[in-house]
């Protein structure tokens, strides 16, 4: 274990912090029931702005996943980025595992923060949370925007990606133990080569970004109710939504995102953005930024 002075992603995550700090967020925390706690960045009082909700995905906390659109949108919106449930400091001690709880997790928290209407922008595994919320409540979310997330996957989706990733089972990819499985994994996030990093500086990544909640995520990963059947089990939604996708995504391929726009119908829109890969707000955030502010602005 490297020692926190010592170590290269805990350094890295204080100037994340000051960061979102800097845009005028703070870490907060707070209980929507008696059994579930979240944590979020959020302004310290809120504004007339409108309210631009951020849903992270599977992986590192909000704060990795985020900072670029903190940094551009904040000026404008009141800008909310919660912890999904068993990623830092949001838990549970409720059974239910689903993407849906999820949803209806952040919901809650909305609802007690006294936000009534906002935007959600989610990637990857927070997009299927973002379209659940979305879906569940047209009259709260105005507008949406699913980034890499294939909300419209099946079964052998699934079952394609276990082999591009060379690996038996899905939290050998998504909850990396060892090095090789972590440059596996960014191999297949990010489209850049891998710079050669010795194994001490990715499994400190592993140690500071992977090592919580590591049984309680396998259940996420389980209880997913999206890519169960061998048709996508999702409908179009009320909203004007926004599809964002990599061309060399490898975790969702573009194709599921020409699928995806097909079976929202009219009112979604699909963006590509070129050399880049899963994570689009941070590979490509320029581009990212300008394409939401366009689509929330219009």
């Amino acid at each position: 274990m490297v020692a926190f002075c010592f170590s290269p992603t805990s350094l890295y995550e204080f100037y994340l912090r000051r960061c979102f700090t800097a845009s005028g967020l703070s870490s907060q925390t707070v209980d929507i029931d008696h059994q579930t706690t979240i944590h979020f960045w959020g302004p310290t009082t809120a504004s007339i702005k409108p309210v631009l909700l951020l849903i992270h995905g599977f992986g590192p906390v909000c704060l990795w996943q985020w900072r670029r659109q903190v940094q551009f949108f904040a000026a404008e919106f009141d800008v909310y980025v919660p912890d999904l449930i068993f990623f830092g400091g949001s838990t549970t001690k409720c059974a239910d595992r689903t993407e849906v709880f999820q949803a209806v997790s952040i919901g809650k928290f909305l609802e007690k923060m006294g936000i009534e209407r906002y935007a959600v922008i989610g990637t990857s595994y927070g997009g299927f949370v973002a379209y659940h919320m979305a879906s569940m409540w047209p009259e709260r979310v105005e507008k949406v925007v699913i980034a890499s997330s294939a909300v419209n996957m099946v079964r052998s989706d699934n079952e394609e990606l276990l082999k591009r990733a060379k690996v038996k089972e899905i939290e050998d990819l998504m909850l990396p133990r060892t090095a090789e499985q972590l440059r596996t994994a960014t191999s297949l996030a990010v489209y850049r080569r891998l710079p050669m990093l010795p194994n001490f500086l990715w499994n400190d990544i592993i140690d500071k970004l992977y090592s919580d909640n590591r049984e309680e995520k396998k259940g996420l990963l389980k209880g997913l109710t999206l890519g169960r059947e061998d048709k996508p089990n999702i409908s179009p939604l009320k909203q004007e939504v926004l599809i964002i996708w990599g061309d060399h995504d490898q975790i969702f391929p573009l194709k599921k995102a020409f699928e995806l726009k097909e079976v929202l119908g009219e009112k979604a829109k699909l963006e590509v953005i070129k050399k880049t890969a899963h994570v689009p707000q941070i590979e490509f955030s320029e581009r990212f930024n300008a394409f939401v502010k366009n689509f929330l602005c219009a």
